[in-house]
């Protein structure tokens, strides 16, 4: 039996080797910290948005919320997470019980990799694929089908229907959002994430793309919310009709990733409205720039060069975190549509504005070429 170090020298050096990659064990360490420093602060940021959810929608409806796990209520998420930990994990007698195991899975896991290409700063991120914006939209439809495998894993009419409607919301309205994407990247003239917020930078405020994608950027906002299936679009779990739809049968921690996929998706999409339209990490007044001016005459390049990532964090989030105080607002103020009204929606409105919006934007970019 081989040590781990003799594992990594005989075995991982030599498929490195072969597959031309240049790595060391120091190397190895710091991108396994880095995926999972990245993991624990995107599960930090999904209690965040359950306690910001249950305070903000306890505010709307004039009532307190949670306030006694911990100060103001922070840990009841936390609470709620070690309880479905600890709670008895059942599977349906006549269900398939590998699809019933493996859905949960395979609607989370890509929700996890697609953190992979959003950058909180200029050199915060995993990985600066040239492809990002377009590798985000191919990892988010694998989801339906992790729904879909446990509604029909389940061996439940319901779920198998909250499965099915889960599968049609999500191609209803990955067409729209994959063309407000590609508007933006012709604007940019790159799909990378990184190059889409420099060039929203170079103006300040003014320079960002919701001021020049308006009608791009609501279409992608409403697109977010029916691909995170949040209210008004959460028919493939509407409880009035379906009991809770996909996840029916499920209990236990199997039935916490439902809702673990859900607002790290809720959390992507955030994100990614701030990356496309809202400057990113820039900041809409732009001192930076100014300090850095006179840090060579001051001494402060070593605490800029601290407090420069800091803040481009502190940026993308505080961006990010407004959208999703309006995504929970949307919640608790629209009713629900139903099913035929939802799939019109996408398919007879936003599809058609999206698909005007990008050949507009064709248009003027072959003009600027011209």
């Amino acid at each position: 039996m081989l040590s781990g170090c003799a594992f990594y020298k005989e075995e991982l050096v030599l498929l490195f080797n072969e597959l031309k990659i240049k790595a060391t064990l120091s190397e190895a360490i710091w991108i396994f910290i880095h995926i999972l420093s990245l993991i624990l602060g995107i599960t930090i940021g999904v209690l965040v948005i359950v306690w910001l959810e249950r305070k903000i929608s306890a505010g709307v409806q004039q009532r307190i919320g949670p306030e006694y796990a911990g100060p103001l209520g922070i840990i009841q998420s936390l609470s709620d997470g070690i309880k479905l930990l600890l709670k008895e994990d059942v599977v349906p007698g006549k269900g398939n019980a590998w699809l019933f195991s493996a859905g949960p899975a395979v609607a989370v896991t890509p929700v996890f990799i697609t953190y992979l290409v959003l950058p909180f700063g200029q050199h915060i991120i995993l990985s600066d694929s040239r492809i990002g914006v377009f590798f985000w939209i191919a990892i988010s439809s694998i989801v339906p089908l992790g729904l879909l495998m446990a509604g029909y894993g389940s061996n439940n009419k319901y779920s198998f229907l909250g499965g099915l409607r889960a599968a049609a919301q999500a191609i209803s309205y990955e067409i729209p959002l994959a063309l407000c994407v590609l508007s933006i990247s012709l604007l940019s003239g790159s799909l990378s994430t990184i190059d889409i917020v420099e060039m929203q930078s170079k103006y300040g405020f003014l320079g960002w793309n919701l001021w020049r994608q308006p009608i791009g950027f609501v279409a992608f906002f409403i697109s977010s919310l029916a691909e995170c299936e949040r209210l008004p679009f959460d028919l493939p779990e509407a409880e009035e009709e379906l009991v809770a739809g996909y996840q029916t049968e499920y209990s236990g921690i199997r039935f916490g990733l439902f809702y673990v996929g859900s607002h790290l998706n809720l959390l992507v999409s955030s994100l990614f409205v701030a990356v496309l339209y809202s400057g990113g990490w820039s900041s809409p007044i732009p001192f930076l720039e100014t300090i850095q001016d006179f840090s060579n005459l001051t001494g402060l390049e070593d605490l800029l060069n601290v407090l420069t990532p800091v803040l481009e964090v502190v940026t993308t989030l505080s961006k990010s975190y407004f959208y999703l105080f309006i995504s929970i607002l949307t919640r608790w103020t629209l009713p629900r549509v139903r099913m035929d009204q939802l799939l019109d929606l996408g398919w007879k409105f936003l599809l058609p504005i999206a698909l005007g919006n990008l050949l507009l934007t064709a248009s003027f970019r072959l003009l600027e070429l011209s």
